[in-house]
């Protein structure tokens, strides 16, 4: 992305570089989930070029993040669940004061690539939908957990549990799918919508969506702080936004 096709961009990158904490590249180390990836990988490069400064990212499932900020594992920036980010905050893992939301995402519905798509237009569009697939995944992230809930309330979980499957982290719901393992599959619609040998059919019903707000935070044990704060703010500005709602999420928090 030049400087002169984007102005918001521009105008930032001005701004910092103006600053002398800026004047060295410096290399930010990211560790994160892939909630936000394709938008991410988009994004990365065009603020490496524009600053000089260098990103390394570590993506691993949300839980193995907890666990290696625990331990003192050393990054510059955290993104993540915007409630796993406050918790390592209150556990001193994160400065305070320093979460930016990125975008937030609403749980998504997919089948493997050419498929029929189910109706899930309606609550009861999709809890017929539900009872009658042949097999359930979904993720052992948030959007596994609130599914479980949400099939607990409808009164269909007892009914449905020989034909679901909880995925490990480690495998991308979209795989399973892919496989026809799953004959539909649950996940965030930033990890289903550019997946391949899957269709999205949609997200969930609006009266029975969830939404996950994905925010970045600097951990405590930081080298790149100032960095870090330009690649955030850079993240959470107007010339991101479009790299989000290309993967379905929407800018900020809802």
């Amino acid at each position: 992305m030049g400087i002169g096709k984007s102005p918001t961009f521009s105008t930032l990158i001005v701004l910092l570089l103006l600053n002398s904490t800026f004047a060295d590249a410096a290399e930010i180390r990211v560790i994160q989930g892939i909630a936000i990836k394709e938008a991410f990988l988009e994004l990365a490069p065009q603020f490496e070029k524009e600053t000089g400064h260098k990103i390394t990212t570590t993506w691993v499932a949300f839980a193995d993040i907890l666990k290696r900020l625990i331990a003192g594992e050393q990054f510059d920036i955290v993104i993540s669940a915007a409630r796993m980010v406050d918790d390592l905050t209150k556990q001193n893992n994160i400065v305070a004061g320093s979460r930016v939301d990125l975008a937030s995402s609403g749980i998504g519905v997919a089948v493997k690539s050419g498929w029929t798509k189910p109706d899930i237009s309606t609550p009861d569009a999709f809890k017929r939908t539900v009872l009658a697939a042949k097999s359930i995944a979904y993720s052992s992230g948030a959007s596994g957990a609130y599914l479980i809930d949400l099939f607990q309330r409808m009164g269909i979980a007892e009914e449905i549990k020989a034909k679901s499957k909880q995925i490990p982290p480690a495998t991308p719901i979209g795989a399973v799918v892919a496989s026809g393992e799953a004959e539909i599959g649950f996940q965030q619609v930033s990890e289903l919508i550019a997946f391949p040998g899957v269709d999205l059919v949609g997200p969930l019903p609006t009266e029975i969506q969830r939404y996950t707000v994905f925010s970045a935070a600097i951990p405590a044990n930081s080298r790149q702080p100032d960095a870090a704060k330009a690649l955030m703010t850079f993240l959470s500005s107007a010339a991101a936004a479009p790299a989000y709602k290309k993967m379905g999420m929407e800018p900020g928090a809802r």
